[in-house]
């Protein structure tokens, strides 16, 4: 059988910094380089023009899945692989895809990877940020980014699979990145997103969201095992979550249907929040000791 060909398609505005890294990481894999450049105003087209001829201008616009579709749009290769400018495909990585176009594989149409999410230095490997499988590689013709939320994922017709090896990815590198994103960019798209659902408001939704958020990252997914990382990004997180219901409350015109019992209400929620809170915590330190005489001790607690 002859060996499948592989497109990769880069979406990128102004990542001189970071561009290079990723281009060298897929040299030797792709058959085509196809990169779609949102207007940068800094070197990152000069520094691709050495890697590839295929660059298409397009205008910057927040919801880049637009471009990204249209990156696909110009692939001529049996198969695309989907990147971002702050992403590396490993070597690992590579070998895996280098044997899967050599192989018979005419039943599937798309794979999902793995992710090693780089933030603030280190790699977090709890706190929700790995495995982090992303569907990136996927037959021509099969796969389309939805264009309505800018955090709508690839959707590919037909069968996926999965790959072992990850991908590399150099995500938020500064407090002020990770803010920048989330308060600006994603927090109005995803309130927007819960009002097309149905989202029905109400105050107590800005202690919920942001309570949620941080007990289902530092405790369910164990953020705690990434130290103060994984406290960190559980609480930009956690408050990511109240951004997001102060957009929505403002859709809502600052509703303030309050009454007489508003304080001892809140009272209520924030002890429910305390509880919920406890009993994370004796349930995490119990799941993390070996010491007989210590989980006895906690389950006791655990129970008043």
């Amino acid at each position: 059988m002859n060996k499948q060909t592989l497109s990769v398609v880069i979406s990128a505005f102004n990542e001189e910094k970071k561009i290079e890294e990723c281009l060298k990481s897929i040299q030797d894999l792709a058959s085509e380089v196809i990169v779609v450049d949102n207007s940068s105003t800094d070197k990152t087209t000069q520094i691709v023009k050495k890697y590839t001829s295929k660059i298409f201008k397009r205008e910057n616009n927040l919801m880049l899945n637009i471009n990204k579709n249209y990156g696909f749009s110009k692939a001529t290769s049996d198969w695309i692989l989907s990147l971002d400018a702050d992403e590396r495909v490993t070597e690992e990585l590579s070998d895996e895809i280098r044997a899967l176009l050599q192989s018979e594989v005419s039943e599937i149409d798309g794979y999902y990877m793995p992710r090693k999410n780089i933030i603030f230095g280190k790699w977090i490997s709890h706190t929700g940020w790995y495995p982090d499988h992303q569907l990136r590689l996927f037959r021509k013709g099969k796969g389309k980014f939805p264009e309505k939320n800018v955090h709508e994922m690839l959707v590919v017709e037909g069968r996926v699979e999965y790959l072992k090896h990850p991908i590399l990815h150099y995500n938020y590198e500064t407090v002020s990145q990770f803010l920048r994103k989330h308060t600006i960019i994603y927090a109005p798209n995803e309130a927007e997103d819960r009002l097309r659902k149905g989202y029905n408001f109400h105050y107590f939704d800005s202690v919920r969201f942001p309570a949620k958020e941080f007990m289902s990252r530092f405790f369910a997914r164990e953020g705690y095992k990434d130290g103060v990382h994984g406290l960190v990004l559980s609480i930009l997180l956690a408050f990511y979550h109240f951004i997001i219901f102060c957009y929505l409350w403002e859709k809502f015109n600052f509703e303030d249907k309050t009454n007489g019992s508003f304080l001892k209400d809140t009272e209520k929620e924030f002890n429910k929040v305390g509880k919920e809170m406890k009993y994370w915590f004796l349930t995490s330190l119990y799941k993390n000791t070996n010491d007989t005489v210590e989980k006895l001790f906690i389950k006791l607690k655990r129970r008043l």
